[in-house]
């Protein structure tokens, strides 16, 4: 199967002129590789990094859709890899350790 079309399938992307923007903007990889062309080859087994708007997700083709359902029958055909990881780049900052000291400044001394 296509990638750009188990994209849409997936439901990844909502059109297909958009799934194939995606994979042509060259960020995705396949199997580590990172691919430019829509009419990529895809088969069950084979992993996917896939950056997103919520974030960066791993996936791994379980079963190719035979078309594009409902999200509950897409979920079926692929296993989130790092569901249980954060992101450390999202990860909340904390705020900077004070020192114990307030140093005001006062330079009339």
């Amino acid at each position: 199967m296509r990638l750009d079309r188990l994209l849409w399938f997936l439901r990844f992307a909502r059109t297909r002129p958009l799934a194939q923007a995606l994979v042509e903007a060259g960020h995705i990889r396949l199997n580590g590789r990172r691919v430019e062309r829509s009419s990529q080859r895809v088969a069950a087994g084979d992993v996917l990094v896939l950056p997103l708007p919520s974030g960066v997700k791993v996936i791994e083709v379980i079963a190719l859709p035979a078309r594009r359902g409902p999200a509950s029958e897409a979920i079926t055909c692929y296993r989130e890899l790092d569901a249980s990881r954060t992101n450390p780049i999202a990860a909340p900052t904390m705020p900077p350790a004070s020192h114990g000291t307030d140093f005001q400044g006062d330079l009339s001394q």
